[in-house]
């Protein structure tokens, strides 16, 4: 028995996981322009479901609140797991899984977004001042070429050197803790995921705020 009453321990991780997947699984870029009466970010613009394709509703308060949505879903799970001392596999664990939920949610038949907000929003939580870092170089870099996509795929590109930098190593073969791991991990997936951005900022098509 444990803390969390009639639940028997070795169960604990295996349902922690699953209920942050099932979080991450949540849309809120769709839940969020039902209530405002908005076009299915699926239908329009890019036809993501994060808070950059919402804003192009025109609709700031919407994109406001699906990024808030995303990222919250990828850090409470996390933060709650800290606070009940899980391992950090464990903790690792309910990140990825927050964050898979994101990109193949149940609830949508497994087609969901690219996962940068709710990737923001678990290493907030392992690491504020981590995560502080990558959401500067986001900015920095959407500041000084307006495209949203080159931003998330050059924050994410460096947030395992920055992991790796501010993190505590592990005492094993290869140096990285679980979380550098699983932030690597997340780091690949997102780039996969914008694969599309990549290739249209190649060839010169991606669309960027506030260029025509």
């Amino acid at each position: 028995m444990n803390e969390l009453g009639f639940i028997p321990v070795t169960l604990i991780p295996i349902i922690w996981i699953g209920a942050s997947y099932l979080l991450g699984s949540i849309a809120f870029g769709i839940l969020v322009s039902r209530g405002f009466g908005l076009a299915d970010p699926r239908t329009t613009g890019s036809g993501n479901v994060g808070a950059t394709n919402v804003l192009r509703s025109g609709k700031k308060l919407a994109a406001a609140l699906t990024l808030l949505g995303d990222v919250l879903k990828g850090w409470f799970p996390v933060w709650l797991a800290l606070q009940y001392d899980m391992p950090m596999w464990v903790i690792s664990m309910v990140g990825l899984s927050a964050f898979l939920g994101h990109l193949f949610p149940i609830y949508y038949q497994f087609k969901g977004g690219k996962g940068v907000a709710t990737a923001l929003g678990i290493m907030l939580a392992i690491s504020p001042i981590l995560g502080l870092v990558v959401m500067l170089t986001w900015m920095f870099i959407f500041m000084t070429t307006r495209y949203s996509s080159l931003s998330a795929i050059v924050a994410a590109g460096l947030a395992p050197a920055y992991a790796w930098y501010l993190l505590p190593h592990a005492d094993n073969l290869i140096g990285l803790s679980d979380y550098v791991l699983t932030i690597l991990l997340m780091v690949v997936l997102l780039i996969w995921r914008h694969k599309s951005n990549i290739k249209k900022l190649l060839n010169g098509t991606e669309s960027g705020f506030g260029k025509h």
